[in-house]
């Protein structure tokens, strides 16, 4: 059986289909204190390069000027790029956050949940700076050992990774703002249920598999303010995107042609004020909608 660490480290290593590889790397190239580029999401297993890609791009350290002053409260940054690649036009929605940010929301210690329920589900680690590579799979690890913790914790005792996974996964969606059905923690584990089987027998490998009474106990406890200020934090990260998305206007564009085939032209004007955009944008394709019917 191997440790966790070096299952979380063989996991990181998938390799990737070049043209994931190649934006990662143009990501690089967006974030000057770029340290690491994690690549996650459907896309990962499906390959279906016409949906948007997932990155997580850890930095050194926050942006400048008022930009970073809300991310060293709030993180991540959010915003959308695109990357025309042998022909084709690629598209990733990218978090961003610092390193040191990462480190701390994967080891639990704060009340964030998103962080640690994410990475714990499969992820790439397409680059790394050499000095920061061995940080990354330390927090990855982290990440699977607190979530599998909470698992545990909030799970039937003694019951089988399945179950213990399900569990997590319905109370984080749960203590979240999320807009998928309900199920979905069921649709996470079906894809590769003995992958989630291996991460947990790995912590059970490592730290033992009975956990006492008095540390579920106080795991349970630990959950209570995860669960009352997700919501709250959900929120608060919604109402900063509103202001700094940057990409906002041609990621709403794609998106509006992709679900209604009514294409949005990008003027300068909405590049910059999305949201004060978003009305007339709206009335635009509703009209089409309305004289295509």
């Amino acid at each position: 059986m191997s440790s966790l660490r070096d299952l979380v480290a063989a996991e990181l290593s998938t390799p990737t289909p070049a043209p994931i590889t190649a934006f990662a790397e143009h990501l690089t190239t967006l974030f000057p204190s770029a340290q690491a580029v994690l690549f996650y999401g459907s896309i990962l297993r499906t390959g279906d390069l016409s949906g948007v890609l997932d990155y997580y791009v850890l930095t050194e350290r926050p942006p400048a000027g008022w930009r970073g002053f809300f991310t060293r409260i709030l993180w991540p940054d959010v915003s959308y790029h695109e990357l025309e690649h042998e022909g084709q036009v690629l598209r990733a929605k990218v978090a961003s956050m610092t390193l040191a940010q990462f480190q701390h929301a994967a080891s639990g210690a704060g009340v964030d949940t998103t962080i640690w329920a994410r990475f714990v589900q499969p992820c790439a680690l397409i680059w790394a700076a050499q000095d920061a590579r061995e940080a990354v799979v330390d927090a990855v690890t982290d990440a699977c050992r607190t979530a599998a913790r909470f698992a545990q914790a909030l799970g039937p005792v003694g019951a089988t990774p399945n179950a213990l996974w399900t569990a997590l996964f319905r109370e984080t969606y749960k203590a979240e703002l999320r807009v998928e059905k309900a199920g979905r923690e069921v649709s996470i584990l079906t894809f590769d249920p003995r992958r989630y089987d291996h991460v947990m027998e790995a912590v059970w490998h490592d730290e033992g598999r009975a956990m006492g009474e008095a540390e579920r106990i106080g795991v349970r406890r630990a959950w209570r303010p995860r669960k009352l200020l997700g919501k709250p934090l959900n929120v608060a990260r919604l109402m900063k995107a509103s202001f700094t998305f940057q990409g906002a206007a041609r990621y709403a564009a794609w998106k509006i042609e992709r679900h209604t085939g009514v294409a949005v032209e990008i003027t300068p004007w909405r590049e910059r004020h999305p949201i004060l955009a978003a009305p007339g944008v709206l009335l635009r394709v509703w009209k089409s909608r309305r004289r295509a019917t």
